[in-house]
This record gives C-alpha cells, structure tokens and sequence, in this order.
C-alpha cells in the first residue's frame, strides 16, 4: 500500500478518535472516577451490598473505558513511526507487520464506535428476542435454529451474555 494511501487511513482513524473522545466525555469520565473513587473509599461502604455493587461496577466499567480509549490513542500515535521504520528498513516483513497493525487498529477504533454508539441511557439493559418457526414445517424450524445459533455466536463473540 503506498504511503500516502497509509496516512489517509492513519488520518481517518485519528478522525474517528477524536469523534468517539467527544462523545465519551474524557474529562467528564475521569472525573466521575475519582468522585466513584470517593465513594467506593468509604468505610461503611459495604454496609449496602446493592449500592456497594453499583459504585464498585460502575468503576470499574468506566476505568475499562478510559484504559481503552488510552490505549487505542497510543497505539494509533505510534502508528506513524512504526510505519517510518519499517520503510527506512525497506524489509517487507516489517512493513507487512505495521499493515497488519494498521489494520488490527482499524477494527479496534470500530467496535470502540459502536460500543460508543451503543452507549445511551437504555443501551445497557437486556433485549428480548423471540424467534419462532411458526408455520412452514422442517424448513421453517432449521432457519430459526440457524437464526438462533447465529445471533449466539454473535453475542458471545462481543461478550454479551445470552440465556436461551
């Protein structure tokens, strides 16, 4: 891939970036860190096992958050230079390594949008999905178990939890 083919990927990504910074409120959410912090320092904290439970996953979920960020933002910066490296080395399996990075890149920010995506007041809870074969006899009762197991495989490839 030439090189400015590999910027412009490299400069859409970093578009992406700041889109999906906005949109999580860095400061926003280092702030409620340390005000959840606060709350999970007290020493009567676990005198409400419910609310001990909220506060403590709520951290956690939102420190996951900025670690990803973080990471990603890094990465990303670092991209440049890998790619300058590998050029000035003229190897083909450096080069090779800083595609597959690019690209592993690329897919990352991706599921980062879309969690970002799926992030508002009711994305958090459960889904209800019902599929039924209904009329249509052997056919109709092997696509709904393809549907099914495809929806499945789905979720547990983003780490959704599913009860059947």
């Amino acid at each position: 891939m030439a090189s400015s083919e590999v910027q412009e990927r490299i400069a859409a990504l970093n578009t992406v970036l700041s889109s999906i910074e906005q949109v999580l409120d860095l400061p926003q959410m280092r702030e409620s860190i340390a005000d959840l912090e606060a709350q999970a320092s007290v020493p009567d904290l676990w005198d409400d096992p419910e609310q001990a439970q909220q506060i403590t996953s709520r951290l956690s979920f939102v420190q996951g958050e900025v670690r990803k960020f973080e990471a990603l933002s890094r990465r990303l910066g670092d991209l440049p230079i890998l790619f300058e490296l590998a050029e000035d080395e003229g190897d083909e399996a450096a080069i090779a390594e800083a595609m597959k990075e690019l690209d592993d890149l690329a897919q990352a920010v991706a599921e980062l949008e879309v969690r970002t995506l799926l992030s508002g007041e009711y994305d958090a809870r459960e889904a209800l999905m019902t599929i039924r074969a209904e009329a249509g006899g052997v056919d109709a009762a092997d696509w709904a178990e393809m549907l099914l197991r495809m929806y499945s495989r789905y979720c547990e490839r983003h780490n959704w939890p599913i009860e059947v």
